[in-house]
């Protein structure tokens, strides 16, 4: 069973930085691709950033690229999503999820096919 914690949301002042963690459990870490995924009020699910534990081949989306990172330490079972130079539009619930293999997109609605399991998210603010 697909399971994953995280962690790390807050509020941050635009330009500041976070960074969030997805621990991962249930699986074997080097034969899924895990991600993130976003949605602020009233917006539809965005496909932010994953990475191919097999590879380390990351994707990561047109609206955060140059900004945001995506790294996993195998040695932990955990994903991360390094946020910087961070907007007020980033403000959204961040979700970690997981699917076996490559999805060939991180993009909805594609991922909602693709993904066998996701955790509770994480709420980032940024204030203005």
């Amino acid at each position: 069973e697909v399971q994953l914690q995280a962690s790390g949301g807050g509020l941050v002042q635009a330009g500041g930085s976070l960074r969030l963690s997805c621990t991962a459990s249930g699986f074997t870490f080097d034969d899924y691709t895990i991600g993130w995924f976003r949605q602020a009020p009233g917006n539809e699910r965005e496909g932010v950033a994953s990475i191919r534990n097999s590879d380390g081949r990351t994707y990561i989306g047109d609206s955060v690229k140059g900004r945001f990172t995506i790294s996993s330490d195998k040695a932990k079972n955990t994903v991360y999503l390094q946020m910087n130079r961070l907007k007020p539009e980033d403000t959204a619930r961040y979700t970690c999820a997981a699917g076996v293999g490559s999805p060939g997109s991180w993009k909805w609605p594609h991922l909602s096919k693709y993904l066998e399991g996701w955790g509770q998210g994480t709420l980032v603010t940024v204030s203005s």
